[in-house]
């Protein structure tokens, strides 16, 4: 296996690291910006600038950011009567 194969996977299990310990984190409830400071001090960055590259919404974790967003701001956008969609 060439090296630039090697680093791809490693840089990909990164990211899956990344985003898989964030679901969790929201899921459970937890503050997720005060846990990123934790999160690059375990990846190794000195910036959490730099752990933002690794962050990514996946598909499976998408609806559970709309329901919490239609929980949170619901009424900011009055649910349209009468209208067939």
């Amino acid at each position: 296996m060439s090296a630039c194969c090697l680093l791809c996977r490693a840089r990909h299990k990164r990211h899956t690291f990344a985003v898989h310990r964030l679901e969790k984190w929201y899921y459970a409830g937890e503050n997720v910006e005060a846990k990123l400071p934790i999160l690059a001090a375990y990846m190794g960055h000195a910036k959490i600038r730099d752990t933002y590259y690794y962050l990514r919404i996946t598909a499976s974790f998408f609806p559970e950011i709309a329901r919490r967003l239609e929980a949170f701001a619901s009424n900011v956008i009055p649910k349209a009567q009468g209208v067939l969609l």
